[in-house]
């Protein structure tokens, strides 16, 4: 299946306005944004610029309008319901809101299941909330392909085992849970399921309530929106079980001297004024990702990463960390240069004007794993095409050259 994939280029501002080409290979830490995020997000503050739920005046009702339309625009995306869509900070505030309200019904001796794997945002809220909760905390280890060893469930998921909290796909390796396995495994002994969807979300839109989990985040900047905004999702009869994180404005039902009562969900975890201009371009950013053909898209992206593992494959002293193949896996691709640190070939690719991460990644336990200081991380969107591959194995092949 072809895709041409230049009419959606040209839709990037940030991709077509230097005086050389850019081949934006970093999307993993942060995706680029299409024209359409930037004119929702213009449209909202110089038509509509107030504040959400406080007012009666035509401003505040059309900021509410627009937010609350964002709400729905990534309920669709997620096909849940409107009301289980929680807007917080990042995809690491939504993490944290989670470990302080969930976490806050689990008692000493209770444990949360993360990985060898995982972002430091899916790991340190966790170990926050043992030392100050007193719950146990476990890790699936990780398997040479750069996989979460599901082999290891039986022996480290048990009863007392409330949350298993792992990526839905690797920030490093790129390789994809197997999210039914999982969720099968923790029904079975109640537990529940958070997924880390940072690097699934762009690529997407997704069934959550098909999953079979019972939490979900992603952060907007990742996702073409812009940065300061994330997503919770959460099932309803969960939400209405969890006490608030943050107080304040907007998420109380009635406050007097001697007590408060919250709000319903999900107003009840949105305390303040919330991030109504991000939160319009991340609807946007879910409402254009929804417009593309995802078939396609994901055909063009798995060509791409072929062309990149096989052009690696070719180079002497090049090695890949992660799965080799394409079966269960998105489209970031992390590597080595035998003799080069990561942050060389970086450097040496910049030249080429190819942008890549370089470095632990936020995945420091994995690096420890490997035994590595570090990756070179390639990450490609819709947008990339064979010349940006291209470009990064020609400066590949000179840091080879001239850094060894």
């Amino acid at each position: 299946m072809s895709f041409d994939h230049s009419g959606l280029r040209a839709q990037f501002p940030i991709l077509n306005a230097g005086p050389g080409p850019l081949h934006y290979l970093d999307n993993g830490a942060s995706a680029q944004t299409p024209q359409a995020v930037l004119d929702a997000v213009l449209a909202y503050e110089t038509t509509a610029r107030a504040n959400a739920h406080r007012g009666v005046h035509r401003l505040a009702e059309a900021a509410t309008d627009a937010y609350e339309g964002a709400r729905a625009e990534v309920a669709r995306f997620l096909n849940t319901p409107v009301d289980e869509i929680v807007f917080a900070g990042g995809c690491t505030a939504a993490i944290n809101l989670v470990a302080h309200s969930f976490g806050a019904t689990l008692k000493p001796g209770d444990r949360v299941l993360v990985s060898e794997l995982e972002h430091h945002s899916n790991i340190v809220p966790w170990q926050m909330l043992r030392d100050r909760a007193g719950i146990e905390l476990d890790a699936l280890p990780v398997t040479e392909d750069g996989r979460i060893d599901l082999g290891a469930l039986p022996r480290l998921l048990t009863e007392r085992t409330k949350l298993v909290a792992l990526a839905h796909v690797s920030n490093v390796t790129g390789a994809a849970l197997d999210v039914p396995e999982v969720a099968a495994a923790a029904r079975a002994v109640g537990a529940r399921v958070l997924l880390d969807g940072a690097q699934r979300a762009p690529h997407g839109p997704l069934d959550l309530p098909a999953l079979g989990v019972d939490f979900y985040v992603f952060s907007g900047h990742k996702a073409y929106g812009p940065n300061g905004i994330g997503v919770l999702w959460a099932r309803a009869e969960l939400l209405e079980a969890m006490p608030p994180f943050l107080g304040g404005g907007s998420m109380i039902g009635r406050v007097t001297l001697a007590r408060t009562t919250w709000a319903p969900p999900p107003r009840r975890f949105e305390a303040g004024t919330p991030p109504i201009g991000p939160a319009v371009g991340l609807g946007a950013a879910c409402h254009w990702m929804a417009s593309l053909d995802w078939s396609a898209v994901a055909s063009h992206e798995m060509s791409l990463v072929q062309r990149l593992l096989d052009g690696l494959g070719e180079v002497p002293g090049a090695r890949i960390f992660g799965p080799a193949g394409l079966q269960r896996r998105y489209p970031v691709v992390s590597f080595l240069l035998d003799g080069v640190h990561p942050h060389d070939v970086a450097q040496t690719l910049d030249g080429f004007g190819v942008a890549v991460r370089a470095g632990h990644h936020c995945a420091q336990p994995l690096m420890e794993r490997f035994d590595l200081d570090g990756t070179t991380r390639a990450s490609l969107a819709p947008y990339n095409d064979a010349s940006d591959i291209d470009a990064l194995l020609k400066g590949v092949a000179h840091a080879v050259r001239t850094l060894r």
